[in-house]
């Protein structure tokens, strides 16, 4: 298994004006440690059990682009986007942007969206569960009809159309950006996988869930006449040990894991500097977990 970071606190005690350095030395310190994967929330508010609306919050992508100019080989992306937060025609465009400028190493991590105080408090439209799922999918066919550079016609959906899928420079990843699906949602989340993704992202309680989930999975994968091996599998992992760092506990909790096809486990530590944390916990993690199959 490799490792990934997930920055989702901007809490620094010197505030917005440390943070610039603060991000600078985490993406320095996660290529040192040997970490594959590196992101951010998309959210506009911090979350509720992370301080709260009024605690700090980047903008996803910009803070990518920053990170892009300040690493060399971490793969790049939003854990998750909202689909309901920017256009598609504008959500490719920004994730082929990335993808230029940081060489090839952008994922576009994607998902339903559901914090629906966020966007009530700025005014963002959001729509009925149902909806933003047909939504989503529709972003996800308007991302690879963008990335095609043999199509770029008309886009007619029932939520959105385009005159015109016009993305010029073309993205440098080749046949297009990483798309990676965030969810466990076993009859829409995982139908999508299977059709559109590169990559998942899952939140699994147990092995046992995790067990369940990518059964599934390898059920619409089987339906959708899709090589189930060819969809890269990550989760989030959410325990105390990685904030703590109790490296020991961390792995206690990853070894029931072991065996199941896992590619990357992403770390997501409630702290509002994570430099110093990847030189003294990730960069052991990521050596105790490359023995991890």
């Amino acid at each position: 298994m490799r490792v990934g970071v997930h920055i989702n606190r901007f809490n620094h005690p010197g505030g917005g004006p440390a943070l610039s350095a603060e991000l600078a030395a985490a993406g320095a310190a996660a290529e040192a440690a040997g970490v594959s994967w590196l992101s951010v929330m998309d959210h506009y508010f911090q979350m509720e059990f992370n301080g709260g609306a009024e605690d700090a919050m980047l903008e996803a992508y910009t803070t990518l682009g920053y990170l892009a100019g300040r690493t060399s080989t971490v793969r790049l992306g939003a854990l998750v986007t909202g689909v309901t937060y920017r256009h598609p025609g504008l959500l490719a465009k920004i994730a082929t942007t990335l993808d230029v400028v940081s060489g090839g190493r952008a994922t576009l991590g994607i998902g339903a969206a559901w914090y629906d105080r966020e966007h009530h408090g700025l005014g963002v439209p959001y729509p009925p569960l149902a909806e933003r799922f047909e939504r989503l999918e529709e972003t996800l066919r308007i991302c690879l009809q963008m990335w095609d550079p043999e199509n770029d016609g008309p886009f007619e959906g029932r939520h959105y159309r385009l005159a015109e899928t016009i993305c010029v420079p073309a993205p440098v990843s080749s046949p297009h950006p990483e798309i990676m699906i965030g969810g466990g949602g076993e009859k829409k989340t995982l139908r999508l996988v299977a059709r559109y993704a590169d990559a998942c992202n899952l939140i699994p309680s147990s092995p046992e869930e995790l067990r369940h989930k990518l059964e599934v999975l390898r059920g619409h994968c089987d339906t959708a006449g899709r090589d189930y091996d060819s969809i890269r599998k990550t989760i989030a992992y959410t325990g105390d040990a990685a904030t703590d760092g109790d490296l020991d506990a961390f792995m206690r909790d990853i070894e029931g894991y072991a065996g199941l096809g896992l590619d990357t486990v992403i770390l997501g530590p409630r702290l509002g500097e994570t430099s110093r944390w990847m030189e003294s916990f990730v960069a052991p993690a990521v050596e105790r977990l490359a023995a991890v199959g």
